[in-house]
């Protein structure tokens, strides 16, 4: 279980808590309990929004062990939905998200102007992200150059920047947009941008699948976190040099994020000081000891950064 310190550092955005929620319900509902234990373990780690609801699930993880003592789940990550299901329902939900857009822009001249200001009005993430999945439907230069403006100003959340970006290349927009990230401007084409984490290129994906390997036996929890965090540190880092190391096509880079990031997560969830075990483990050599740490001071500057 996580200490206090490591709950104030364990904080979901209100979409991926209500992600996990219905996860949880689906679990429940085909019986599978097992898996559903491992969730509750996982989510009472979280604090921020997540602790309005930690009665609730403490509750019915007791229910479930008294029930079901002998339900036991394998590997979290495998608890998760079935991934051609979740694309399924992201396709049909995107779809009637469109539909929804296109009918209220038909329907009301104002809609985009408001969109447009929810999004510039507002230092809120969420309302911004909310803002950003409807522009992305919109097909109208107004919206196309009310994004770039908002992201040619001040600097945002990453994540958020990332969104955005998505939101041009949905538009089929073909210029470099500019954004501003870590003081300076930078110029990014739409065109470049993933629209899934899958999109990413395949050395991004060695480190998630390298670190939950590892994880699967010593510390199944430490699985949920990482795919969380990496898919968001991917989002973040794109277009900067960071990027570029995260995503060469080299085993020795592999080995440094993946040690990086497994250590960091072992930081917020259980406080970890030496990293003595995981360097081994991932067979950090002193000829990658500088890159490790490295790469290990931007992941914690992100994640400190994203709390501000």
């Amino acid at each position: 279980m996580a200490t206090d310190n490591s709950k104030e550092n364990l904080v979901l955005f209100p979409k991926t808590l209500d992600y996990y929620q219905i996860q949880l319900t689906r679990m429940l509902e085909t019986e599978r309990y097992g898996d559903a234990k491992a969730l509750l373990l996982f989510l009472l780690q979280c604090g921020g929004e997540a602790e309005r609801h930690h009665t609730e699930w403490q509750a019915l993880l007791g229910w479930l062990d008294a029930a079901f003592p002998t339900a036991q789940s394998g590997s979290l990550p495998a608890g998760l939905a079935d991934a051609s299901e979740d694309e399924e329902d992201a396709r049909e939900e995107e779809d009637w998200l469109r539909l929804q857009v296109e009918q209220r822009t038909e329907a009301d001249r104002e809609y985009v102007p408001r969109l447009l200001e929810a999004l510039a009005g507002s230092n809120d993430p969420e309302r911004q992200l909310l803002a950003l999945s409807q522009l992305a439907h919109v097909r109208d230069p107004e919206a196309e150059a009310g994004i770039r403006r908002w992201l040619a100003g001040e600097e945002r959340h990453p994540a958020v920047q990332f969104r955005a970006l998505q939101a041009l290349r949905k538009m089929d927009s073909t210029e470099p947009a500019l954004l501003r990230r870590g003081g300076e401007s930078i110029a990014l084409d739409p065109a470049d941008v993933p629209l899934k984490f899958e999109d990413f290129p395949p050395a991004v994906h060695r480190v998630l699948e390298k670190v939950k390997q590892a994880a699967e036996v010593s510390d199944p929890s430490l699985s949920y976190f990482a795919e969380e965090m990496w898919k968001e540190c991917a989002q973040a880092a794109f277009g900067t040099p960071i990027y570029r190391r995260m995503s060469e096509d080299d085993e020795g880079a592999t080995d440094v994020w993946s040690a990086a990031l497994h250590q960091f997560l072992l930081e917020k969830l259980h406080g970890a000081t030496s990293d003595d075990a995981v360097r081994e483990q991932y067979g950090i050599t002193d000829e990658l000891r500088f890159g490790y740490e490295q790469s290990l001071r931007w992941l914690r500057q992100y994640a400190a950064e994203g709390k501000t």
